[in-house]
């Protein structure tokens, strides 16, 4: 049964490579329905879009052709992907803040489809701090956002702002229709956040996870079809709509959580910063400043990875993380082998924008047949997406094996 794409289209220049965006989605056999504002109209008639996708163009948000439904809510409900190319500062603006005042917007605030975005706009529009920050607050919700080109533009500038080609946008498309319900049925547990070792009542030693490369890997895998069960240190981060989330404090009750579900995963991911070390003996009393200075002998707290990974069983796939602050491929690769993982994605936390409580992220993925793969700094869902790409890849080939 062919995918059903929603291609919303709004009022730029740039509409008329969405006629050519049309036709190849035809040609490659998928259902495309064509949504367009009032102003995207002004630059190609909605009759050139009938004719390349054999449906009626919708534009008005009060027609309703059949009394038994609501237009906008059936769309949305049939819609296996909605790709909104062009998208225009202000569209993007709208889908950033839920507005829906056309047809494109209104839709889009009821479909969870997953959503590609492909902008176009001068290049000072482009680089203004609004947009920018309007196109992060839709990628963290899992918007793919199809980067524009740079070159000649329609206004005259040169620059970043020209709508994606066809092919490029074509391409992305089918790459995140071929992640939708990838992983259904399959037992995926995720850990995130850091954990903390207890020191007296009031103090403790832990790190300055946040926990948003957990969360956005469990997001991301539920979204996928995954049943997703979720262990977290204690963030402040809302619970993961769809998966189990269990919530834990301390090394230890990382471990016994992991030890607990580990038999039934097909996939677990450490993404969680557990304490390295923890007190040898925890005071009773809050230490006081009149009582002197604490000597605090620490021992190593159990290795979570390490122990899931002694039970790990044939077809399991397991990823570890590992956060550096230097040398971080080579103690990656080191992590890869002697955990016996199949992906260790390492990241340099000391690189800005990569690091701790921030909502992007700088990765090299490794793999046990010397492959590396660098990410440019991407949104953390990104990051997530590319994971868990690699993760069906190693899925489906255990399963052909």
């Amino acid at each position: 049964m062919p995918a059903n794409v929603l291609l919303g289209v709004s009022g730029g220049i740039a509409a008329y490579k969405s006629a050519a965006l049309c036709s190849l989605l035809v040609k490659r056999g998928y259902d495309v329905q064509v949504l367009m504002t009032e102003n995207a109209t002004r630059f190609v008639q909605p009759l050139t879009f009938q004719a390349l996708s054999h449906r009626p163009v919708v534009v008005d948000t009060f027609a309703e052709p059949n009394p038994s439904e609501i237009a906008h809510i059936a769309l949305a409900d049939e819609a296996d992907v909605f790709v909104i190319a062009p998208a225009t500062a202000n569209l993007i603006a709208k889908l950033a803040h839920g507005l829906a005042d056309d047809m494109v917007t209104t839709t889009a605030l009821a479909c969870t489809a997953p959503m590609v975005i492909a902008p176009a706009m001068n290049v000072h529009m482009w680089d203004h701090p609004a947009v920018q920050q309007n196109l992060q607050v839709l990628k963290e919700r899992g918007a793919v956002v199809v980067e524009p080109g740079s070159g000649q533009l329609a206004c005259g500038y040169t620059g970043k702002g020209r709508l994606a080609e066809p092919e490029e946008i074509l391409e992305v498309v089918e790459r995140t229709l071929r992640r939708r319900q990838d992983l259904a049925g399959k037992r995926i547990v995720v850990t995130a956040g850091p954990t903390i070792e207890e020191i007296d009542p009031v103090r403790y030693l832990s790190n300055a996870s946040s926990g948003k490369m957990g969360y956005a890997i469990a997001e991301a895998a539920v979204a996928r079809g995954a049943e997703v069960h979720l262990i977290s240190g204690p963030v402040p981060l809302p619970p993961v709509p769809g998966a189990r989330v269990e919530t834990i404090r301390s090394t230890q009750d990382l471990l016994d959580a992991v030890m607990r579900v580990i038999d039934q995963a097909d996939v677990f991911i450490s993404a969680a910063a557990p304490a390295d070390f923890r007190p040898v003996r925890r005071l009773a009393q809050k230490w006081k400043k009149t009582d002197g200075t604490p000597v605090l002998e620490l021992e190593p707290t159990p290795d979570v990875l390490a122990a899931a990974a002694a039970r790990r069983r044939s077809g399991q796939v397991f990823v570890g993380f590992a956060a550096e602050t230097h040398d971080a491929v080579v103690y990656g690769r080191d992590k890869l082998a002697r955990k016996r993982l199949d992906l260790v994605v390492v990241n340099d936390v000391t690189e800005p924008g990569a690091g701790f409580a921030v909502d992007t992220n700088r990765v090299v993925v490794l793999d046990g047949q010397g492959g590396e793969e660098a990410l440019p700094l991407m949104s953390k869902r990104e990051v997530a997406e590319r994971i868990l790409d690699r993760v069906a890849e190693l899925l489906q080939a255990r399963r052909e094996d």
